[in-house]
């Protein structure tokens, strides 16, 4: 949503700045052809080819077969299951002020951070999350990606100084983290109702319980002993404000009256889609050149 509205801001901004050199530039008005007959059959033609085009078939053009009409079953409904909507509502209200009175103040001074250092804060907490990325590829039965993150862990846990330098990316090693929520999805869980978590914000129920079991296996594990004691809390704290600083959203910034909505579709189209990838089915490979597509 800002990048639409910064794009649109930039149009603005190049509409103005071509209207001011047009106001600082020569005006020319082209004159009015002679009134001959040779000009009236001029423009008689030009008028008649222009009220065809108008009209949807240009002159002497052969014509184009009619696309099909667009219909409701074209578009996704925009239809939301909502049973809690007053609570969601109600929680989206608090999380919009909390954020404007405490959240983004705290990232943006966290912005002003020398970027090594915050760029060594989220790899290490982005290498902790690999672990949750392990379990719930193997629970998928996705046993590559599983393989893919164990290696993303082992190695910006050794050679890149326990996460603080992403090593397994400049090693062609690409992050894709995944947790519960969508091990749940690969099983066949529908993500249910939608839900806004308090300091967390648009949720379903499904990633809720993902959520939880995520900090569960987290708190489970307790690698390092990071997840006992009163510096959970400060690392909690410090890994809430680095991931709010890494996003550009920003409450009630679309214009729009009807935000809520809005966000509600986006987020459970955007998890509905992605449970479409989960259950994709394989692609056949092409034929080779001279090879029988049934051998």
């Amino acid at each position: 949503m800002r990048a639409a509205l910064l794009s649109g801001a930039a149009a603005l901004a190049l509409a103005l700045a071509g209207l001011g050199g047009c106001a600082t530039s020569d005006i020319s008005i082209r004159s009015l052809p002679a009134e001959t007959p040779a000009a009236d059959n001029a423009a008689a033609a030009y008028a008649a080819e222009f009220a065809a085009t108008a009209g949807g078939a240009a002159p002497n053009a052969v014509a184009a077969a009619p696309s099909p009409p667009v219909t409701a079953a074209d578009a996704p409904p925009m239809t939301t299951y909502d049973p809690w909507e007053r609570l969601n509502r109600f929680d989206y209200r608090f999380n919009a002020r909390f954020d404007e009175a405490v959240f983004l103040p705290v990232a943006n001074a966290y912005r002003r951070l020398p970027s090594p250092m915050r760029a060594g804060v989220h790899n290490f907490f982005g290498n902790l999350t690999e672990i949750d990325s392990v379990i719930n590829y193997t629970l998928q039965g996705r046993l590559g990606r599983g393989v893919r993150s164990l290696g993303r862990l082992v190695i910006n846990s050794t050679l890149g100084i326990g996460g603080l330098i992403d090593v397994a990316t400049k090693l062609k090693l690409a992050v894709a983290p995944t947790g519960f929520s969508a091990t749940l999805g690969t099983w066949g869980l529908h993500p249910g109702p939608y839900l806004v978590i308090p300091f967390f914000g648009p949720s379903t129920l499904r990633d809720g319980i993902g959520l939880a079991a995520d900090f569960g296996t987290s708190y489970g594990i307790n690698i390092a002993n990071l997840y006992r004691g009163n510096k959970t809390w400060g690392l909690g704290a410090l890994n809430a404000v680095d991931q709010r600083a890494n996003v550009s959203f920003r409450y009630y910034s679309s214009g729009s009256p009807f935000e809520y909505e809005v966000i509600r579709f986006l987020y459970v189209r955007k998890r509905l889609l992605e449970d479409a990838g989960l259950h994709r089915t394989r692609v056949p490979k092409p034929p080779r050149p001279g090879e029988a597509a049934g051998q």
